[in-house]
């Protein structure tokens, strides 16, 4: 069944014609001016507003309503991880997205705790910036290769360090941990499905029965949770 977008509070009402509404947050001047001329020659992409620190995009993320927040992670005056938090709380409809220097796993970590469901280097090219916004418009994660294996090397060690489960994890069908194996590889859906030879939508479903089976909220939580939980391994 199809859904009709509701309205958002604010006065927008998205639909399948709009172009994805991005807000820009760094501190560097250049980057953001830099970054928002390459992303308005894409069609499908529109620059709502910048800001140069976290509370300023707490502020311009309220008024603006963003479909997906492009954001640095270390600011002054307020960081991104707690602009991050807050900009959820306010316009839960946004997607954010962590673009950074830092490839510190504990920045990662607590930026998926704090709501954001991709997480790129700044060494990246620019068509993957505008890949990554597609993608998490989407409804899908994203997140650098590099960062991906950093932190789920870093699960793997502390699950081989840790001790038993005290509560049974939630069962899978051999089906969906072939998906969740997957998505930790960093495929998105489209990949997944050619490589199980399945449709995209199938995917889609089966993801959504991890996520509920898991009670999570993202397919990164999810991986995460699998290697905490042993239902992974990760070498």
């Amino acid at each position: 069944m199809t859904q009709v977008p509701e309205p958002i509070e604010g006065g927008h009402t998205p639909s399948a014609a709009d172009p994805i509404r991005v807000l820009v947050v760094d501190d560097h001047a250049l980057f953001r001016r830099g970054l928002e001329m390459v992303l308005e020659q894409e069609e499908d992409i529109e620059v709502v507003g910048e800001a140069s620190d976290g509370a300023e995009a707490v502020a311009k993320a309220a008024d603006a309503v963003p479909d997906v927040v492009l954001m640095d992670v270390r600011m002054p005056r307020r960081s991104g991880i707690e602009a991050c938090t807050a900009i959820k709380e306010t316009v839960p409809s946004a997607q954010i997205i962590m673009l950074t220097i830092s490839d510190e796993e504990a920045d990662l970590y607590e930026a998926i705790k704090a709501g954001a469901i991709g997480y790129l280097l700044k060494e990246i090219s620019i068509e993957e910036v505008a890949t990554a916004i597609r993608a998490v418009h989407g409804g899908e994660s994203y997140i650098s290769p590099s960062m991906a294996s950093k932190l789920l090397t870093e699960y793997a060690s502390m699950v081989r360090g840790g001790g038993k489960r005290q509560v049974p994890a939630p069962k899978l069908t051999d089906r969906e941990m072939e998906v969740l194996k997957l998505v930790a590889k960093g495929l998105n859906n489209r990949d997944i499905a050619k490589q199980l030879f399945i449709s995209e939508n199938t995917v889609k479903n089966h993801i959504r029965n991890i996520l509920d089976k898991l009670q999570l909220h993202s397919r990164m939580e999810a991986v995460v949770y699998a290697v905490r939980e042993k239902l992974l391994e990760i070498t």
